[in-house]
């Protein structure tokens, strides 16, 4: 299903032209299955860690109240017309800081064994749209493959194929439809920095 919706979505998306407006931060995603845990002096909830179960409406996570206030409007406007679906919108990462993102990169780096590999999956801090709170990454195959077919109505797009949940704002996708989605993080040029 999810494949289904990642597929129709690149088909059916709009060329990416260059009056297309980005956000002035960019990024790639972290990886969905980021650590959970907290330990004493470790990075937790504070810096954008998400406890299990978290959804795009629980304002006491930093993950999510700390998400731009456009997108944030966006994916609850969305995850309202979703639940009439039965589908719920889980956020398995949002803002996070600096700190935090570095230390996914690391453990990428680790994972994947080379900065190079890495930069598929996570951005450094300073382009990551996490950090700027301009980026969701949202849970559940039932959620992506939603928002794959009716995010462009709410402006909410995804940005790279090989991470489908991965989600931005993009308020001209209203009228025109999602831009393109890049192979992944390595292809998007606001990663050039």
């Amino acid at each position: 299903m999810v494949v289904t919706a990642v597929i129709t979505t690149a088909l059916g998306c709009r060329a990416q032209d260059s009056s297309t407006v980005l956000p002035s931060s960019s990024s790639a995603a972290s990886p969905s299955n980021a650590p959970r845990g907290e330990r004493r002096g470790a990075l937790g909830e504070a810096d954008g860690a998400v406890p299990d179960g978290v959804t795009v409406f629980d304002d006491a996570i930093p993950a999510v109240a700390n998400l731009d206030p456009a997108l944030l409007r966006a994916l609850r406007r969305a995850a309202a017309d979703a639940a009439d679906d039965g589908v719920e919108f889980r956020v398995n990462s949002g803002w996070c800081s600096p700190e935090y993102q570095n230390r996914l990169l690391r453990e990428a780096v680790s994972r994947y064994g080379s900065q190079e590999a890495a930069a598929r999956w996570v951005a450094t801090a300073a382009t990551s749209p996490h950090v700027s709170g301009d980026a969701v990454d949202i849970g559940r195959s039932d959620a992506t493959a939603w928002l794959s077919e009716h995010g462009a109505r709410y402006g909410v797009c995804p940005i790279y194929r090989n991470e489908p949940w991965h989600y931005e704002l993009r308020p001209e996708a209203i009228d025109r439809g999602c831009p393109c989605v890049y192979a992944d993080p390595t292809q998007d040029p606001r990663m050039q920095q």
